[in-house]
């Protein structure tokens, strides 16, 4: 199953058709998570209270976790979010603290060493940025370290499209000729 994590907040999202052009290359069965549908809890000190207990009683099955067992299920992750005021939009940050659930996407070592539970060993990570400022140690950054160091995911890819909004530049042209380099490299969404 190939989870695909949906950031992107715009009807007419550039980032949303960039990864949908990503995911009709891919073979499987597609979810689709709306993060902006989703009413993320607030991370106080009673979601805390209650989070630590289920896992220390190991309550897995609570609704509470649905989102992180979805996450571990999945064979392959593509996560869409335009890059935003230097990382992304800030549902994602809110998912991403409900999928990191020690017992159910990671488990600790004695030695305090995060190893992944997750079945997928791949993540596509789909961006837009309306300029060319776009350093990956940002948004993306932070997913790949999350993902190789909590999940085990040695496999993220990043696909972006730059420079949409500078004046002068052809937005659906750059748009297009991403697309059409995924179409070129398509081989490499199958192995």
């Amino acid at each position: 199953m190939i989870l695909f994590v949906n950031a992107c907040v715009r009807k007419n999202s550039r980032t949303k058709r960039l990864a949908e052009c990503l995911l009709s290359r891919i073979p499987g069965e597609i979810r689709e998570l709306r993060l902006s549908e989703i009413a993320f809890p607030v991370t106080d000190e009673a979601f805390l209270e209650k989070r630590d207990r289920l896992t220390a009683e190991k309550k897995y099955d609570d609704p509470l976790f649905d989102l992180a067992r979805q996450f571990a299920e999945a064979d392959t992750l593509v996560i869409a979010a335009l890059f935003w005021d230097l990382s992304f939009p800030a549902s994602l940050r809110q998912y991403l603290e409900q999928v990191n659930v020690p017992g159910i996407t990671f488990r600790y070592t004695e030695e305090g060493i995060p190893v992944s539970l997750c079945r997928a060993r791949r993540l596509y990570y789909v961006t837009t940025a309306g300029g060319y400022y776009f350093p990956e140690e940002y948004g993306y950054g932070y997913v790949k370290v999350l993902a190789e160091n909590f999940y085990g995911i040695s496999d993220v890819r990043l696909i972006r499209a730059a420079g949409l909004d500078i004046e002068g530049i052809d937005a659906e042209q750059v748009l297009r000729e991403c697309m059409e380099n995924l179409k070129l490299t398509e081989q490499t969404f199958i192995e």
